[in-house]
C-alpha cells in the first residue's frame, strides 16, 4: 500500500521527510555527546547506539564519518573562527594573540571531539574546512601584528599553532576528568615560551605541508570501516 498515492499533491510524503530530519538531528545530538566524551576515534556504531537507531539508518543519513564530523563540528569551528576575530579586535595585539590561544585551548578542553578536530583535517567536510581556512587567514594577520609589537618571538611560525593544538589535545585526552585543569598549566608554559626575549633559538619548524599530511593521516585514522560485528 502506498499512502502517497492517496494525495497527488505529495502532502502524504511530508511526514517521512520530517521523520528523516528528526532522525538526522537525533544522530547529530548523539554524536556530539559521544565525540565530546570519547573523541573522534569513537565508532559510527557507538553513535548509532547512543541515538537508538540501527547502523543502516546511521549510514543512510551520514554515508561517511567525515559528513557526520562536518555536521557536528561546523558550528564549533565557527566559534573558533570568531575567537580569531575577537583577538584581531583587541587593541593590544599581544593580548589578542594570548587570548586567542587560551580561548582555543579552552574549547579543546571542553570537548574531546573538538580537541581532536583541531589536530586533524577532513577534505570532504566542506563547511568545517572552509571555516578553518577563514580562521587560518585571520591567524596569519594576528601573528604578524603580535610580532610587530616585539612581544612575540620572531622565529614563531604559523605551523607552531598546530603543534600547540596537538600538545593541548594530548594533555586533554590523557588527563581527562582525573586532572581536568592540567591543560591550563601547559598552555601557560607554552605562552611564556613564546614571549620575547627567547632563551635561545628554536629548532626548525616542521612547516605547513608536513603538518598538513599529519593532520590528514590523523583524520583518515578516525574513519576505519565499520563492520557488522561492531554494532
Amino acid at each position: 500500500m502506498n499512502p502517497g498515492a492517496q494525495h497527488s499533491d505529495g502532502h502524504a510524503a511530508q511526514p517521512l521527510r520530517s521523520d528523516a530530519e528528526r532522525n538526522r538531528e537525533r544522530i547529530i545530538a548523539a554524536a556530539r555527546t559521544v565525540f565530546a566524551r570519547d573523541g573522534l576515534n569513537a565508532s559510527m556504531a557507538s553513535v548509532a547506539r547512543e541515538t537508538g537507531v540501527g547502523i543502516a539508518t546511521m549510514f543512510r543519513r551520514f554515508p561517511t564519518k567525515e559528513e557526520l564530523v562536518d555536521a557536528v563540528f561546523s558550528d564549533r569551528m565557527g566559534a573558533y573562527a570568531d575567537a580569531v576575530t575577537a583577538a584581531l579586535d583587541d587593541p593590544d595585539p599581544w593580548n589578542g594573540f594570548v587570548g586567542y590561544i587560551e580561548a582555543a585551548c579552552a574549547m579543546q578542553a571542553a570537548d574531546s571531539g573538538f580537541a581532536d578536530v583541531l589536530t586533524m583535517t577532513f577534505p570532504t567536510a566542506k563547511v568545517l574546512e572552509r571555516r578553518r581556512s577563514e580562521a587560518y587567514e585571520g591567524m596569519l594577520r594576528l601573528i604578524d601584528r603580535a610580532k610587530a609589537t616585539g612581544r612575540l618571538r620572531e622565529d614563531f611560525d604559523p605551523s607552531d599553532l598546530v603543534l600547540i593544538h596537538m600538545a593541548n589535545a594530548g594533555v586533554v585526552n590523557a588527563t581527562g576528568d582525573a586532572a581536568p585543569d592540567a591543560w591550563r598549566r601547559v598552555v601557560a608554559l607554552l605562552i611564556q615560551s613564546l614571549e620575547t626575549p627567547g632563551r635561545g633559538p628554536l629548532p626548525p619548524s616542521p612547516g605547513h605541508e608536513p603538518l598538513y599530511k599529519a593532520m590528514l593521516r590523523a583524520g583518515q585514522g578516525t574513519s576505519a570501516p565499520t563492520t557488522g560485528k561492531s554494532n
